[in-house]
């Protein structure tokens, strides 16, 4: 199979509050909302985008807050925890950092040779900072909130919980990752040259009960695709290969097709362009709530139906 990802594009997770959200993500871990817009199959429905100072894939969280949701249940079937790559020297600096933030963490464990600490936001989404020995060359954001030399350089790895592993290592094959290592019943994936971003972790636990996907919990796990042409033959050669696929969908900032590993989990591969400078300026990313032209008929019905939600200044600190 010609399919062959370079890494994680993004991860996509339900929240409650979209302003608790949005506080801790940028106030406490020091990320940037690159994005504000809506879930465009759900324009009643926030998508907050974060990650670093433009928003390049294999950098962003985002969410869909929904805050009459109920909490979701961790479990097999979806990605349990979303990891973060942070210089090898700051992970103490981070654990003292959560605990004054009031967040609850792990202790400080080694695994694969990465020091780990984990932790969770206040929806209860599982989280880890993973410092890599090699380091990571991804330029921090820079908000002030953060020192630097601490700061996020982006996603590490996403953690998938299965019951059994060898059809969902298979797609991973397909999806051109390589095992690269196993950790007593958790197995490692690495796409392209590995390291921090392009991997994700099998955890394979066969007597843990199925998730639930709502608050708190991961929607679906993205994968980078070069562009709409290399998409497009992935999409076929998938559909061959007898896994239920999406048409391509127009995500305004990328582009997208869906469908699950045989685990459970939803995943997607999202085109690398264009960007989330398409609609405003990088100084000014995440100001304002932007709509796909398609949905700008609308903006005084949904801009109604959205709850309130005050950027914090951090986000954009050379406009203040």
């Amino acid at each position: 199979m010609s399919i062959t990802t370079t890494g994680l594009h993004h991860v996509t997770a339900i929240a409650g509050d979209p302003q608790r959200n949005a506080d801790f993500y940028v106030r406490t871990l020091g990320l940037r909302l690159v994005k504000t817009t809506v879930n465009f199959d759900d324009p009643g429905t926030y998508h907050l985008y974060y990650g670093d100072e433009s928003g390049k894939p294999g950098s962003l969280l985002t969410f869909f807050p929904r805050p009459d949701a109920p909490a979701g249940r961790h479990g097999t079937g979806q990605a349990t925890t979303t990891s973060f790559s942070v210089p090898a020297e700051s992970i103490g600096w981070w654990k003292d950092h959560l605990a004054q933030a009031g967040a609850i963490t792990g202790r400080i464990v080694n695994r694969e040779g990465e020091d780990i600490v984990s932790f969770r936001d206040p929806d209860g989404l599982q989280l880890a900072l993973v410092a890599h020995p090699q380091g990571d060359p991804r330029d921090p954001w820079d908000n002030g909130h953060v020192p630097p030399e601490h700061a996020i350089r982006g996603l590490h790895s996403v953690t998938l919980s299965v019951t059994e592993e060898e059809a969902t290592a298979n797609m991973f094959a397909d999806l051109g990752l390589r095992f690269t290592s196993q950790d007593s019943n958790r197995l490692r994936f690495s796409a392209g040259d590995g390291g921090p971003g392009a991997m994700v972790d099998v955890l394979v636990t066969p007597n843990t009960p199925r998730g639930l996907v709502s608050v708190g919990t991961v929607h679906h796990v993205a994968w980078r695709a070069p562009d709409e042409q290399t998409q497009l033959s992935w999409r076929g050669e998938l559909v061959d290969r007898g896994v239920e696929v999406t048409s391509v969908l127009d995500r305004r900032y990328f582009r997208s097709i869906y469908f699950r590993e045989p685990g459970g989990t939803l995943l997607e591969a999202a085109t690398e362009q264009p960007g989330f400078a398409i609609d405003e300026p990088l100084l000014e990313l995440g100001r304002a709530l932007k709509l796909p032209p398609w949905l700008e008929p609308d903006r005084e019905q949904i801009e109604h139906t959205l709850p309130k939600l005050d950027l914090p200044t951090e986000n954009n600190p050379e406009l203040v």
